[in-house]
Order: structure tokens, then C-alpha cells, then sequence
């Protein structure tokens, strides 16, 4: 007995695992009642159903839940072209008796008009019409309202998967072998070979009712040729007459029966489809048996349409038009919704590694793919769903991800020999939790596989990294292959005369040929797109080039800023919530266009999650100010992906008589994952402990000048004015210019309210360069300070700035701080919100407290750095820290207090005009506040 077919449940759990989401709605429903009392209800049900990138609804009630569930995800399995198993002909001639059987059943069984079969309105239409064309049916049309069809196709050739002219080869071969149709020998039209009668007819009719009033729908021609531009086509439908007959008019097609049907495309909840003209019936006759072994080559009809090809995943022939119109089990009458720029541009956004991501925070200009992952502040889609989204959409296998556990053994002697003396690994990822099962610590692994249709392997990832819960090894793993696709598709952007694709690198695995092959359509549409007529560059892919991240960061001009300084700023790893409009804006200002807005909008600051300019405007801002910045035009299919109404207004609009706006307001900061985790453990928190440390030290030297390493936005040289110490100079130097920026602020305003109550104040200079250059001005100080800086450096130019500071510089005293590694399970613990998440006591090793650290050094290790530069340097130094007792596993914050020999006095030559590299940004009391 052959096995039962699985339930269309089964076969979706199977498919999704979790991912299902069902939502079973009751209905109260009258029944009949005896006369002259009240009416009786009985519970009836109706179910939506969620899936990534598709949602369904049951179109009537049942009266059990079961039932309901079982029809909602039948209809998710006809939209997603998913069959059972068991329902699928094993052999290509089994396949081949059933399409025969099922054409032929179409049109020979009358009950068939009575049912909810989207092929259904296409003959009700039909049997509208008077003379040779009544029940006249395009074959085409049975192969977009029938996933059973296309699914016996494949079977009978695999290639008509993505052929959608074998498609109609198969139907038309198999329709003049099925009893009781006729088909023509010289078009695609079919019909039954009998008359139906009037009872089924008017059941048809009265069932699919078609367009009461006449319609016009909005299409978007693609033409074959790459340089030629999409039009915007209108399409006018009439009742009583069938819609294809309209498309083949916009195609030039000789009649509806010669114009065919893709699957649908984007997301399958929608019915847009690419319609395209079939050649002579000769032609398709012949190309099921494979008498043209390469058909498509040389013949002017069947030239491929790469961009079509492209977002439908099918071979596309000649000029092709996207269209939302057609029957579907939803509707009993002619579905139809327009299709503009905006949608056709948002289908190849969703193509993109990224695209999925900006489209699920509904922001296309203003978020991007951001490079790490944490549960805490991660937004949209998982980057597990973005991964699966981006295959189905590259018609690639679904990605294999395997979790594989790494024995506490294993990790601990990793760790022992890091203690050593060994490098620390650098670990990009944002702090996440060390939670382990009680009964076993172990930590996970993921590695991914992404394959092609066939199961070729076509890209591998391997992890370094180990997490202490299976989810999150699989997204973070998820998120390094996107991150790696999307590098990919900027390379390809680049339009260089031969990619590179190295077969490894950091982690990876690629096989070049198959990668290749997969991905050759991906070359053809974006290797060859370039700037048209309109100057507006039409490529694809990020609009935010790496090499440009410090100019933006620079450059950023605020505008109309409004709302008094709070005090409140973004900091890096704060999750920020802003408001913000963009909009394009004629350089006449005689129109502005509003592309996009978000009245909440929440982002880490640090992780790429937004665009460069837009973050450098963001941490310019306080809490409640707003301001205004002109941005840098993205390219042209961003702007009409997120253009919506406008697109078509935008559509010839040229690149040199526009820019574009953004207006953006600070809501609300939360602080730092690492400052929580620090506030929730220590009372007063480390920041300020580390604070009255230097404070101490200070006084104790009778400093009076001190410089600050790594001073980002000023947090030490501010807190240092709230003390009373006997600096008489205070000096800040950093890379990050609006860090400095927000520093001078500060700074600014403090020094101003201090001089109304004394009658000196300490000079204060900020410097805007890297603490890895010498600068002559600052040598010499009484004291240097570089507190919890160089984690976020590389080790090795960690090692570097010890050397130059050390060596050149030479401060009397230098603190650094660093945090602890060893400290970390204690903050981890602490920080967790819930019992679930608690860290247990013997937790293999974490993560580090910021995504942003490269490394994070144990005791050892950090001793071991610290000695080793002292010796070299003929300084001591003496090691001590802030936060808990000191006692193991030692104190949160480690710091190594570096003392210059007293014999060691000696002065340098100093050089004014050629060791000062670095840029004076702002000076008390005798400079402006840098904008």
C-alpha cells in the first residue's frame, strides 16, 4: 500500500520548523431555527497563516480549527509551488500520463466550473464571448493557476523549472494527447470539445462574476535591451473580454494565447507576474522533444531579457511586461493592482543581501546590514530569515546550518594557553550571554552551507567563534555569510574587467565554478548597468562606500539645529531611538519629494546599522534636538524603491538637479550594554571609579598638566573639571572628530559656568589625531591617561602606542585601564534580566563586553604587555584596578600605572615644525566651538 500523502501541515513544518504561525479566529455563524424564535449559532473557525515573506488567510470559514489550519497552509503550499511527496509521479512517465489526465479533466469534468480553481475565471470570461472564440482558453493560463502542472513539468524535465516556454512546450504537447480537448495547430488555444451546459455555465458565472466596470491597471514594461530604460505602461480592461488579450496588445503579440506567464514574483502572497510573447507554434512543438538542443541562440524571439530572467528566477524571452492582474482562490472576480517603478525596484532590492533587511525595517535609505549581532538590539527580520530569504530569492537551496558542541574541556586549555603568553583571538561579536545548561557547559559552533538547486555546494563557512546558546551561533553565522554575499555584490558594483572570488578566506570556502554559474545572471544585470541619460547612476547595491566612512563622518553639516543641549548624547553602543524624514529636494527648491519617514526608529549606535552620515548627524545630537543635513544621493533604484507614489514623478529626474535631506530628531538613548552591565554591578559605576583614580593619582603627583589618549567625546576631561585637582592644563586627542566635536561642547559649557565662580580655570585643547603619532606639543606632561582604550584597538597597534607614548611622549606617570576577561561571567550574571538567562558559575569562557573590542586580555596577558614596555622603556610599573575586591578573579577593570625613573630626566630637542601632526580642533579660552 503506497504511504498516505503528508497533510499540507506536515509538509510546512517540515519545510519551516517554527517559522509557521498560525492564528485561528472563531465566528459566530447563524443556523436555522425553529419560527418565532431567536436564531441558533454554531462556532465556525477561519485561519492566517505567517510565514518569512508570506501570509495567507482561508478565504471562508470551517467548522473545525483542524480544518481551517489545513486550508490555510494548503493555500501557503499552491502559493510557495511546494508539493507532498507522495502526490509527485516518481518517473518522467508517470509525470507525463497525469498531465495528460489533468488537462483533459479541466475541461471534460462540469463539476470543475463549480469550483474555486483560479482557472475557473479564466473560462467563465471565456464562455462570455460569442463565435469561434467562446471556452477558448490560453494554454498558458493553465500553467500560472496550476502549481500541480508546473510541478509534473519538472518532473517530466527538470529544466522547465525555470523555463516557462518548456512549460507551454509540455502543456501543448500533453493537450493534444488529452480526450475530450481541442487544441489548434496553429496558436495556443484550447478548449473543451464539447459544449457545457447552460447549468454549469450559469453556475461559472454566476460564481466568477469578472469586471463590473471598465479598469485600468498600471504595468511596467522591461525591454530585452540592458540600456534601454523600464516604461510605464497602462493597461485598459473591459468586461466580458479576456485580460491577456490586452497584455498582447502591449507585447504585440499576434492574440492572448501567444503571450506567457512566469511564476509569480516577490513575495508569493502577491500574483505580479512577467507576461512575454511565445514564438510560432512550430517552434514550441518541437522543443519538448529536443529537436533545438539550444534553443534561444540566434533566434531574434527568443533572445533572453537578462533583467526579467533575473527577478522572476525564469528564462524571460524578448520584452517582457510586469503585471498585477489574474484569478485567484482569493477572488471571485479579476484581481488587479498596479505595478510601479517603486515595486519593480523594490523586487530587485529584495534581491540583494541587504535588501530584506532595509525592507523589514521598512527604512531603504536609512538602514543597512549591520555587522554584528546581538538579541538585545537586533531589529527586523533575524539574520537567520535574512540568509533564507536571499536564497529563495537567488533560487538557491535553503541554507544547511550545522550546530556542533565544543567541549568546556576544549575551551578551557584554549584559554589556559592564551594566559601563557599567547595572543588573545579578536572576536567581533556584540556581548552575549554565557548561559549553559547546568549539567553541561559546553559552548556551540555553526557552520553553513549554501548550495545550489541541485545540491552542489557552492559556498561554506566554518566559525572560529563559540557561543553559549545553539541560536546564537546559528545567526551570528547567518549574519558573517550575508555579510560576506554582501561584499560580493559590492565587488560586483565596482564593474572590474575580471571579479576576484578567492576560493578561501576567513573562514570561507568557495567553489568558484558552481558559485559562478549560480550567480552568472547576478554578473550580466548588475556588471552592466552604468549611468542613463537621466544621470542618475542606476547601480545596484549599497550606496555607502567604506573608503568614504571618515569623509562622511567629517563632512556631516548639521542645519537648523533646534531644542536646548540635554547633556544626553549617543554613544558608541548606545541603542538610540530617532524620528527622521528624507526627502529629495530640487536644487531650485521649486519641489521636495518625502521618500521616507519612521516616527520611531531604534538603532545600536556602532554596528553599521545605519548609513555613515546619518549616524555622524545622530551622536551630534543630544536628547530632543533636532537637526537638518544634506546626505549623499544614493543610487537611483534606492531612491525609486523607496519613491512609493513619486516614482514616476522621479523616474527622468537628473542626478546634478537634486539632493537629498534628511531630518532627524533624537528621542531616546539607552546606555551602552557593557555601562549597564557595569551600573547594574557597581555603585558608584567604573566609569567613575576610574575617574577618582586618576583623580588620586593627580593630587598625588601635584600635576599640572595632563593629556588624555583616546579622549573620544571628552567623558574624563569633563569629569575631571567636577574635582578639585592642580591641573592648570587639560589636553584630549582622538581620531574621531565628532567625538571631539561633542567634547568641545561640553567642555565649553562647563569651563563657561566655572569661570563666573573663580577667577582661573584650567586651559583645555583638543587635538584631532591618532595616539600612534608623535606630537611634540604634548611632550613631557605630567600625566597621560588612556583608559579603557586600547581593547578597541588591534593588539598591535596597541603594542605601537605603548612604544611611541612610552618612548616619545614619555609622560611622568601613564594610567591605562583595560577591562578584565576574567571578570566577565561575574558582569554577565549580573546583567541578565531574567532567570532563564543567568550565567552559570562555571560558564565556559564569554564574550567580550563590546562588540567593538578586538580583544580582551586576562590578567596575565595584560601584565605580561605592561612589563614587557616598562623594561624596554626604563619605566616601572605597578598594577592595581577598580571594581569588586581585587580578590579572584581579579578586579573588573585592570590598570597598569607606568612611573618614568627618576635618573631618566633627560629633555629631547624638540622639533615644533615637523613633529606636530596632529589638527588643533578647539582651545580655552581662545577658540570658536568647532560645528
Amino acid at each position: 500500500m503506497p504511504a498516505a500523502a503528508p497533510t499540507p501541515k506536515a509538509v510546512l513544518h517540515q519545510r519551516f520548523g517554527a517559522k509557521v504561525r498560525y492564528t485561528v479566529e472563531e465566528v459566530k455563524e447563524a443556523v436555522g431555527g425553529c419560527p418565532g424564535l431567536a436564531p441558533q449559532t454554531r462556532s465556525v473557525y477561519r485561519c492566517a497563516l505567517e510565514l518569512p515573506g508570506l501570509s495567507v488567510a482561508t478565504p471562508g470559514t470551517f467548522v473545525r480549527k483542524k480544518d481551517a489550519e489545513q486550508a490555510a497552509a494548503q493555500i501557503a503550499l499552491d502559493k510557495l509551488g511546494i508539493q507532498p511527496i507522495a502526490n509527485i509521479p516518481s518517473t518522467p512517465e508517470e509525470a507525463w500520463n497525469e498531465l495528460i489526465t489533468r488537462i483533459s479533466g479541466f475541461f471534460i469534468d462540469e463539476n470543475f466550473l463549480s469550483s474555486t480553481h483560479p482557472l475557473v475565471g479564466h473560462l467563465s470570461v471565456t464562455l462570455r464571448r460569442t463565435g469561434d472564440l467562446i471556452g477558448r482558453v490560453p494554454l498558458s493560463a493553465i500553467a500560472a493557476c496550476d502549481v500541480k502542472v508546473n510541478t509534473l513539468c519538472k518532473v517530466i524535465d527538470p529544466k522547465a523549472e525555470f523555463d516557462p516556454l518548456l512549460i507551454l512546450s509540455l502543456v501543448y504537447n500533453a493537450a493534444k494527447q488529452s480526450p475530450g480537448v481541442s487544441v489548434s495547430d496553429s496558436n495556443f488555444w484550447i478548449q473543451s470539445q464539447k459544449p457545457y451546459s447552460p447549468e454549469a455555465v450559469d453556475l461559472a458565472l454566476k460564481r466568477w462574476s469578472g469586471t463590473s466596470d471598465p479598469v485600468e491597471v498600471e504595468a511596467i514594461l522591461v525591454p530585452c535591451v540592458l540600456e534601454d530604460e523600464l516604461k510605464i505602461v497602462r493597461i485598459n480592461l473591459r468586461d466580458n473580454e479576456h485580460y491577456m488579450s490586452y497584455v498582447a496588445e502591449k507585447l504585440t503579440a499576434s492574440d492572448s494565447s501567444h503571450v506567457l506567464v512566469s511564476r509569480t514574483i516577490g513575495k508569493a502572497s502577491s500574483e505580479i507576474r512577467l507576461y512575454f510573447a511565445a514564438p510560432d507554434v512550430h517552434f514550441v512543438s518541437d522543443l519538448s522533444k529536443n529537436v533545438l538542443a539550444c534553443h534561444g541562440d540566434g533566434d531574434i524571439n527568443c533572445q533572453v531579457n537578462k533583467r526579467a530572467s533575473y527577478i522572476s528566477g525564469q528564462t524571460i524571452y524578448g520584452d517582457a511586461l510586469l503585471a498585477n492582474i489574474g484569478y485567484t482562490r482569493r477572488d471571485s472576480e479579476l484581481h488587479t493592482e498596479d505595478v510601479n517603478l517603486c515595486t519593480y525596484y523594490r523586487i530587485l532590492l529584495g534581491k540583494l543581501p541587504d535588501g530584506n533587511c532595509k525592507m523589514s525595517r521598512d527604512a531603504i535609505l536609512a538602514a543597512e546590514l549591520p555587522s554584528v549581532y546581538s538579541r538585545f538590539s537586533w531589529k527586523g527580520l533575524s539574520p537567520r530569515d535574512l540568509l533564507c530569504s536571499f536564497c529563495r530569492n537567488q533560487r538557491l537551496s535553503e541554507p544547511l546550518f550545522a550546530v556542533s558542541r565544543v567541549s568546556c574541556d576544549m575551551l578551557t586549555s584554549a584559554v589556559s594557553s592564551e594566559e601563557r603568553g599567547a595572543p588573545a583571538k579578536s572576536v567581533e561579536n556584540q556581548f552575549n550571554d554565557v548561559r549553559t545548561d547546568k549539567e553541561n557547559s559546553d559552548s556551540f559552533k555553526c557552520e553553513v552551507k549554501i548550495c545550489s538547486r541541485k545540491q552542489e555546494i557552492l559556498l561554506e563557512y566554518s566559525a572560529s567563534d563559540t557561543w553559549s546558546k545553539e541560536s546564537d551561533a546559528i545567526q551570528n553565522s547567518a549574519l558573517k555569510v550575508l555579510i560576506w554575499f554582501n561584499n560580493y555584490f559590492k565587488q560586483i558594483n565596482t564593474k572590474r574587467d575580471k571579479l576576484y572570488l578567492s576560493e578561501c578566506t576567513d573562514g570561507f570556502k568557495i567553489h568558484p565554478n558552481i558559485f559562478l554559474q549560480e550567480f552568472v545572471m547576478c554578473l550580466s544585470v548588475y556588471g552592466n548597468t552604468g549611468c542613463n541619460d537621466s544621470g542618475m547612476c542606476s547601480a545596484v547595491g549599497p550606496f555607502s562606500m567604506d573608503t568614504l566612512k571618515k569623509h562622511f563622518e567629517s563632512t556631516t553639516t548639521l542645519t537648523h539645529i533646534e531644542g536646548p543641549d540635554s547633556g544626553v548624547f549617543p554613544s558608541h553602543g548606545s541603542l538610540t531611538c530617532i524620528s527622521y524624514t528624507a526627502s529629495l529636494v530640487m536644487k531650485d527648491k521649486a519641489k521636495k519629494y518625502l521618500l521616507e519617514s519612521h516616527n520611531e526608529f531604534e538603532f545600536e549606535i556602532g554596528t553599521g546599522a545605519v548609513g555613515n552620515q546619518l549616524e555622524s548627524c545622530v551622536t551630534q545630537l543630544s536628547v530632543n534636538q533636532s537637526a537638518c543635513f544634506v546626505a549623499e544621493l544614493p543610487p537611483r533604484d534606492l531612491i525609486l524603491a523607496a519613491a512609493s507614489e513619486f516614482s514616476h514623478d522621479l523616474s527622468n529626474v537628473s542626478r546634478e538637479s537634486c539632493f537629498l535631506e534628511f531630518s532627524v530628531k533624537v528621542l531616546q538613548v539607552t546606555e551602552p550594554l557593557e555601562d549597564r552591565m557595569e551600573k547594574a554591578l557597581f555603585s558608584p559605576p567604573l566609569s567613575k571609579q576610574r575617574v577618582e583614580f586618576a583623580v588620586q593619582h593627580i593630587n598625588e603627583l601635584h600635576a599640572t598638566t595632563l593629556v588624555d589618549f583616546g579622549c573620544g567625546s571628552g567623558s574624563l576631561l569633563d569629569s575631571l573639571l567636577e574635582h578639585p585637582t592642580t591641573l592648570e592644563k587639560l589636553v584630549g586627542v582622538d581620531i574621531s572628530r565628532k567625538g571631539l566635536t561633542r567634547a568641545a561642547k561640553s567642555l565649553h559649557q562647563k569651563l563657561s559656568k566655572k569661570l563666573l565662580v573663580q577667577t582661573t580655570v584650567p586651559i583645555a585643547v583638543l587635538y584631532d589625531g591618532s595616539i600612534t603619532d608623535y606630537d611634540s606639543r604634548l611632550y613631557g606632561f605630567d600625566i597621560g591617561t588612556c583608559l579603557e582604550v586600547i581593547e578597541h584597538m588591534e593588539e598591535d597597534q596597541a603594542s605601537l602606542f605603548g612604544n611611541v607614548v612610552l618612548s616619545s611622549f614619555r609622560p611622568t606617570v601613564l594610567i591605562v585601564s583595560t577591562p578584565n576577561y576574567e571578570y566577565n561571567p561575574i558582569l554577565q550574571r549580573s546583567a541578565m534580566p531574567n532567570k532563564d538567562d543567568e550565567a552559570d558559575e562555571n560558564a565556559g569562557p564569554c564574550k567580550f563586553r563590546n562588540h567593538d573590542h578586538k580583544f580582551e586580555w586576562t590578567r596575565a596577558q595584560f601584565q605580561c604587555w605592561a612589563t614587557d614596555l616598562a623594561v624596554k622603556h626604563n619605566y616601572s610599573v605597578e598594577f592595581c584596578g577598580v571594581g569588586g575586591s581585587g580578590e579572584e578573579p581579579g578586579y573588573a577593570s585592570q590598570i597598569a600605572v607606568f612611573r618614568r625613573m627618576a635618573r631618566d630626566l633627560e629633555t629631547m630637542c624638540l622639533n615644533t615644525d615637523q613633529d606636530q601632526p596632529y589638527e588643533l580642533l578647539w582651545e580655552w579660552p581662545n577658540a570658536s566651538i568647532p560645528v
